[in-house]
Parts: C-alpha cells; structure tokens; sequence
C-alpha cells in the first residue's frame, strides 16, 4: 500500500469509528442501548409488516400516516426518523422531522405536524422522500424518539447535524419496521 493510501486509513479509521457511534456510518444505529424501546410505532396504512405502493415511489408518494403511544411523561419533544434498514453503508434517510409537539400521537398521511420541522434526507430536501424499493422487497424503519428537550434547529438542517442533536436528546423510542415491494 501506497503511503497516501496508509495516511488516508489512518485518518478514515477513527472518523468512520465515530460517524459509526453516532450512527452514521453503518445505517442509522442511533442510541444503540441508549434510548429504550418503550414507544409503540403503528400505521393503519401497514399490512403484515408491508406498505402500499402508494407511500412510494411506484405510487403516490405521500407519506404514509403514523401513531405512537408511550413515550415517556419527562418527554419535551418527540423526532420521527424513517430510513432505509438495507442501506450497504451510508444510511439512506426518507425523512426526518423533529420539534414534534409532546402531546402530538399521530402524523397524518401526507401532512407535517403543527410547528415541527424537516432536516433534510438523503436526497438533501427537507421533505418527505418517498420509499423506493428496486428489485423486490425492501425494508425500512419507522422510529420515534423522545427527546428531553426541543432540538430548534432550522428547518432543512443536514442530517448528520439533525442525527446528532436527535441522538444527544433522546431518552426513549419505538421503531416500527417496514417492507416495501416494487
């Protein structure tokens, strides 16, 4: 190996070990054990584990409604992030909103709560991304977090920045996987 390729890998190592325990690198690990999984995450649009065409990007695209029960009473705000399970190594974000009011339980199809706030996903547009499965069958997540204090950051921060601040404030969450079929 080359000495740049030998500096690169001493330098890539511990940036990788880190975004890795953040949760960025590696799919979107956050709060590995940190965070309980006290949160019940459900969707009347989730049939045996699979979603309708409709929430992706071989239908509509609208994002699909969600419900939550049990976070904890010390919860300030609540953060929903839905992500790609199978992303290879950079996590694939759909969308991530945060500042959910605490008493807020449900996300309505194709609506944003009152007052919350997107960071971006993937794609790098504080919106809704729709699932996109290619070649069969994918698999997602739906995770809630409860966070300890509001993360008022701006709408269309990055998502690393958004990950970092959801990761530092959780103190619970649910996480509801999904299939999708193209």
């Amino acid at each position: 190996m080359s000495r740049a390729g030998r500096t690169a890998m001493v330098v890539a190592g511990p940036l990788l070990a880190t975004l890795a325990g953040c949760g960025l690198v590696g799919g979107p690990a956050l709060l590995q054990g940190d965070a309980p999984d006290i949160i019940t995450v459900t969707s009347s649009a989730v049939t045996r584990g699979t979603i309708p065409a409709k929430y992706t990007c071989h239908g509509a695209g609208v994002s699909p409604p969600l419900h939550w029960s049990g976070a904890p009473q010390d919860t300030k705000t609540l953060a929903v992030v839905i992500d790609d399970a199978d992303a290879p190594i950079t996590p694939d974000i759909n969308w991530i909103v945060f500042d959910i009011d605490r008493t807020t339980t449900d996300i309505e199809q194709g609506q944003l709560p009152p007052g919350a706030r997107q960071a971006d996903n993937s794609a790098g547009q504080a919106v809704y991304n729709p699932l996109c499965p290619r070649n069969g069958e994918h698999s997602y997540r739906f995770t809630v977090y409860a966070l300890r204090s509001a993360l008022s950051l701006r709408n269309g921060t990055s998502t690393k920045t958004a990950w970092a601040a959801i990761a530092h404030a959780a103190i619970a969450r649910g996480r509801l996987p999904v299939n999708a079929k193209s």
